[in-house]
């Protein structure tokens, strides 16, 4: 986070966290009550003071406020750059891949040293390329056969991104919040100050 967040904070220690505010959508953009967000110093303020708490709920710590933020599928949103390196939306490169699943509708999720984020439609043609399977680069049957497996189940596939190599498991995306530590939707917990 930037220094006058922290400086923010200390000032001001007993800003009530909002909800229902902010979101942020399946393609990595940021939302203010169902409405786009397109300045881009605004953008940058949020992707540069945006964490999760213990509780894996994601927030934007606007200042001394925490505007906490619902999520469409996943805190981080993955894309490739012309090079083919990973990059979360927020401009971190990804450098150290943990896990890999995927959804019942194909989605790729990874978790890394930044967190879970989910591979962005448009780059998933990129990641299908760094599938492979048993014999091989993945083909139609090991997808399919990937995609009919039961949630929870390590699946046949790997994800080679450099020189790590992941084993691919088959993940509900109702799963995905409990299994990798992330709340979807955030509430305020029992006594925290907070406003909608």
């Amino acid at each position: 986070m930037e220094d006058w967040v922290f400086r923010a904070m200390a000032r001001w220690p007993d800003v009530p966290a909002l909800f229902g505010w902010l979101a942020l959508d399946r393609r990595g953009r940021w939302r203010i009550k169902g409405e786009l967000i397109q300045r881009p110093q605004v953008i940058d303020t949020i992707n540069a003071n945006y964490a999760a708490d213990a509780d894996g709920r994601w927030f934007f710590q606007n200042g001394p406020q925490r505007g906490y933020v619902a999520l469409a599928y996943t805190p981080l949103v993955l894309q490739f750059d012309t090079d083919g390196r990973l990059w979360t939306h927020t401009g971190l490169p990804v450098t150290s891949p943990e896990a890999a699943y995927m959804d019942e509708d194909g989605a790729i999720t990874l978790v890394s040293e930044h967190g879970p984020g989910v591979v962005r439609d448009d780059d998933l043609p990129q990641m299908l390329e760094r599938l492979r399977g048993p014999t091989g680069p993945a083909d139609e049957a090991a997808l399919m056969t990937a995609l009919d497996a039961s949630s929870g189940l390590t699946t046949a596939l790997t994800v080679a991104l450099g020189p790590i190599e992941l084993p691919v498991v088959r993940l509900d995306a109702a799963e995905l919040p409990r299994v990798t530590g992330f709340v979807r939707e955030p509430r305020p917990k029992q006594g925290e100050k907070h406003s909608w």
